[in-house]
């Protein structure tokens, strides 16, 4: 499992630093979201959009829209605008120094603009089950 040194809590998600190369990272990530019940609804290529749309080169970088659909009905059932902060975004990008970088989303720090004690019990388990995918990353020792 994952321990501090290893994954890095900033103010609106959490971050890894994997061995994993790219390709192989978005794999591992998909694949441990539905272990804990997600689909991946949409995946942006963001290193291609902005070749095709800018003409700007940059490092690989994936966003993935994460989903578990039992949950995400919970909170648009309390709370239809609620939609305007999902899905839950994971992403995976490979960095300056060349190494593949895993972040995803604090659900906790999404929902606390609402204010509701019912959205915030659900960003809890949304948050517990998307740490639980960041820690079956394989991560870079002392990153």
């Amino acid at each position: 499992m994952e321990t501090a040194e290893q994954i890095t809590r900033h103010s609106y998600g959490y971050t890894l630093v994997t061995p994993l190369g790219y390709a192989e990272a978005i794999e591992a990530v998909t694949q441990a979201l539905k272990g804990e019940g997600f689909g991946v609804l949409t995946t942006i290529d963001v290193q291609a959009t902005m070749r095709q749309k800018l003409s700007v080169e940059r490092t690989p970088y994936t966003i993935l829209g994460a989903c578990n659909p039992p949950l995400a009905h919970q909170a648009l059932t309390a709370e239809p605008e609620i939609g305007l902060l999902l899905p839950c975004n994971v992403v995976v990008y490979v960095n300056d120094a060349g190494q593949t970088v895993v972040s995803a989303i604090d659900p906790e720090a999404m929902f606390s603009v609402v204010h509701r004690d019912d959205l915030a019990e659900i960003a809890v388990e949304v948050g517990t089950r998307l740490r639980r995918v960041l820690g079956q990353i394989p991560v870079v020792a002392g990153a």
